[in-house]
């Protein structure tokens, strides 16, 4: 019985973690490939260094989860990417926290990607 219920609180607590913030905005890696040239985005990959170096795309500035975001522009939009999607998605919290209107969040992140 004590299984189940520390299972459906880890269930909750994850799916809790998973929903977007209010406010913003998530694309697929496919609508991405259509965005990379856009000068009024800025590019935030917020994966370790060592997953960045392993990996990435070209355009996005690497600045790992827990660093100081406040230092992004805010009149443009900030499009946020990770491994999978779950620490991007934290990153746009923070993101909307610190007052940035113009948040993306990359669903399924390098995961996902197939550039």
């Amino acid at each position: 019985m004590e299984a189940w219920i520390i299972l459906i609180v880890a269930i909750l607590f994850i799916a809790w973690r998973m929903i977007p913030t209010k406010g913003t905005k998530t694309i697929s890696t496919d609508t991405l490939k259509s965005m990379l040239n856009d000068k009024d985005k800025v590019f935030v990959d917020v994966r370790t260094p060592a997953e960045y170096k392993g990996r990435n795309i070209h355009q996005f500035k690497n600045i790992p989860l827990g660093s100081d975001l406040s230092k992004l522009p805010k009149d443009k939009e900030i499009v946020v990417i990770c491994q999978s999607g779950m620490r991007s998605a934290q990153a746009c919290k923070k993101l909307k926290k610190l007052g940035y209107e113009k948040v993306t969040n990359v669903r399924g992140g390098m995961s996902s990607w197939r550039g």
